[in-house]
Order: C-alpha cells, then structure tokens, then sequence
C-alpha cells in the first residue's frame, strides 16, 4: 500500500497538474517556472529508477511549452530554453514523444532542435522525411509546417532527401517550390535530378524560382535545350553551347 502511494507521488499522476500548468499560457511565468522544475525533479527521479513511462509523460508535458509565446519574449525564451534543456536529459526515452508532438503541433522548430541534440544526423533526417511524407502538395491556409521541414532539410545532405521532396515542386505554395528546389540544389546528387529540374523550369511560372534555378544550370555548366531559349526570363540567354548566361 506505502509503494502504491509513493508511485502516484512519482509517477505519471504526480506530473498533471504541472503539465497543465506548463500548457497554460495565461498562467503565472513564475508558477509556470516552478511547474517544469517540478517535473524536472520528478523525471530525473523515474529515470533513475528506470521509469520510462513517467519519463516519456514528462516529455509530453514539457513539449507542450513549445506551443505558444508570451510576453515579455525574455521569459518566453528562457522558459523554453530550461524545457529544452530538461528533455534533452531524458535521453532517447523522449524521442517516441518528440516524434508523435511534430505530427500534431504547428511549429517545428524547437522539436527539430531536440532531434539535433538527441539522435544522429541520418536519423533526425529519417524523422524529418517522415514527417513530411504525412503532407501534400494541396492548397494548405498556413503551410508554415511544410517549410520549416523543407528549410530544416535544406540544411543537410543526404541521399534520400531528393526522391523524397521531389513531388513538392509542384506545390500549390510558391514559398514550398522555393524551398524544395533549393534543398534538391544543395543536395550532393542534384545531377541525378537534371531532367525533372529542366522539365519543372518549364512549367514553372514563378520568376524568383526561374532565376534560382538558371543560376544554377549556369553555374554546373548544364547545357539547356535550344527550344528552351523562349522560356528564359528577362536578363538571361543560352551561349553557342547551350549554357543559359546572363544578358
């Protein structure tokens, strides 16, 4: 009966009230401070005892201050900066967590800081396809989401990530295209992808992605087609080898 009793202490039940606190943006910073103290004393305790339940709530907990701002952004910052610091010792118990947040939350910012802290690069880019392999190319009211994957994947090599994001340059968002075909770009096996980049230049309409695109035909030395000449945009020409060159 005494070990029932000291389980609802420190289990999962003991960290409620705090993990609705921690979620409550109208709540006191500093009863929000104390709450998330509090949880970190209760995870570091079930982690020694290896309670990975209670370290996997207290995760779920803390994830839930990356889901909105207050004021002043000083306390704001410093709130988040102390949960991220406090999952970041629950170690690979809160990667299960991280992952199912990124798939219902709107910003990814700070999980995706979590995963460069916590797991090797090839394995936070396995997470991030992932999580982009959820979302289509269909018109979406705040596709923030979406960009902050593609932006976050723009950033590393690897060579999955070009089959993976090649249908989002069809995107009906302009901001995705950008984004997608620059992470293609940066990718090491870009010249694997040459035909559909010459067939996207065709279609695409946007003149920034144009340009992006022609600055880098331009700087491989990749030879266009003669009857793409129509295409190019103001300020651009093919030489006598094909290679588009600005006017």
């Amino acid at each position: 009966m005494v070990f029932g009793w000291l389980l609802r202490k420190s289990g999962p039940q003991a960290i409620e009230k705090h993990a609705k606190r921690v979620a409550d943006k109208n709540a006191q910073a500093p009863d929000r401070w104390d709450s998330i103290q509090a949880i970190e004393s209760i995870m570091k305790d079930a982690k020694a005892r290896g309670d990975k339940e209670t370290v996997q709530t207290a995760v779920r907990a803390l994830l839930a201050r990356f889901t909105f701002y207050t004021d002043p952004t000083i306390t704001d910052e410093e709130e988040k900066e102390y949960a991220f610091q406090v999952i970041v010792q629950a170690g690979p118990d809160a990667i299960d967590p991280i992952r199912s947040h990124m798939s219902r939350c709107e910003s990814l910012v700070w999980p995706i800081k979590l995963l460069d802290r916590l797991l090797p690069r090839e394995d936070v880019v396995s997470v991030l396809l992932e999580t982009l392999n959820g979302m289509d190319t269909e018109y979406q009211r705040d596709p923030q989401k979406k960009l902050q994957l593609l932006q976050a994947l723009e950033e590393r090599r690897d060579g999955r990530i070009a089959n993976q994001i090649l249908r989002f340059l069809d995107d009906v968002n302009e901001s995705v295209r950008f984004h997608a075909i620059s992470t293609l770009l940066h990718q090491e096996n870009v010249d694997e992808f040459k035909d559909q980049l010459l067939a996207h230049f065709v279609r695409e309409e946007s003149l920034r992605i144009k340009h992006t695109l022609l600055e880098h035909f331009s700087s491989r030395k990749w030879s266009l087609p003669s009857g793409l000449a129509s295409a190019l945009p103001p300020g651009w020409k093919l030489d006598p080898n094909g290679h588009p060159t600005k006017s």
